[in-house]
């Protein structure tokens, strides 16, 4: 195969993955505590043509080597973790983590995985879950008998209970964070798994030793600016639509080069 074309096509699907990876950003523009992600490619091999070579005598600058690249590759897709808009809802049991952190689940695996979305429920066992119906850990009961629960920047929760004046403390929100967020695993439904690149989590309460502080009644929104992202899909059309011309134009040159003979 011509060169050309190779390398050509090797740009044409990086722009498709991409394309893809933008896709994906824009359509959790709603997602609560999403993170968009960014692409990052790398060039391939370079054919060496011809190697370094000297001019004249031994005080004679040395010319460089002539090398031909051939083409690009995705290097990895990074997932950005900058802080996203705190979004009021004025609903008790929704919580934001302004800063770092995240809640800890438990998913019917048995298996601990993290989010930010902090739109909690009370379960029929009165324990705290997400939406999705997994538990907060630790775990928090709250009693059948509670009213006006409150969860402070601290992550204390405390409810009133029957005519009690002074709030019950029930328990408090522990958060965990890592050394590298962005090589966690992205398990759907909002849920984050560690790995080895990500490091294990470090354990804290909210608003101390460097964790965020939690907002009650409001939720972190997705940080995709949806300009931002319109304008990277149109360079990213730009550049799948010189690439493909760029096969068009080697082609044709292939094309002549064959009729030169007839």
């Amino acid at each position: 195969m011509d060169p050309a074309l190779r390398a050509a096509a090797s740009g044409m699907m990086a722009q498709q993955t991409r394309t893809e990876i933008i896709a994906n950003n824009l359509a959790n523009v709603n997602t609560s505590g999403f993170k968009r992600s960014r692409a990052h490619f790398e060039d391939l091999l370079y054919q060496t043509v011809q190697g370094t070579q000297v001019i004249g005598g031994n005080e004679a600058e040395t010319l460089p080597a002539i090398q031909v690249g051939r083409g690009t590759r995705l290097a990895g897709v990074q997932r950005l973790h900058e802080q996203g808009p705190i979004e009021q809802t004025g609903r008790n049991l929704d919580i934001a983590i302004e800063g770092e952190g995240f809640l800890q689940v438990q998913t019917n695996q048995g298996e601990l995985a993290y989010t930010r979305d902090g739109s909690l429920q009370i379960s029929d066992q009165g324990v705290l879950v997400t939406s999705a119906g997994l538990t907060v850990q630790p775990p928090i009961r709250i009693p059948a008998d509670a009213s006006e629960i409150t969860i402070s920047v601290a992550g204390v929760v405390s409810v009133r209970r029957g005519n009690d004046i002074q709030p019950t403390e029930l328990g408090r929100i522990e958060l965990a964070r890592f050394a590298n967020p962005s090589g966690l695993l992205n398990l759907g439904q909002n849920l984050l798994a560690p790995t080895t690149a990500s490091g294990q989590p470090v354990l804290g309460f909210a608003n101390e030793d460097g964790m965020g502080r939690l907002q009650q009644g409001s939720l972190e929104g997705s940080n995709v600016e949806i300009v931002q992202e319109m304008v990277e899909m149109i360079a990213a059309m730009r550049a799948y639509e010189i690439n493909s011309k760029a096969i068009k134009t080697a082609d044709e040159m292939g094309q002549i080069a064959n009729n030169i003979s007839r």
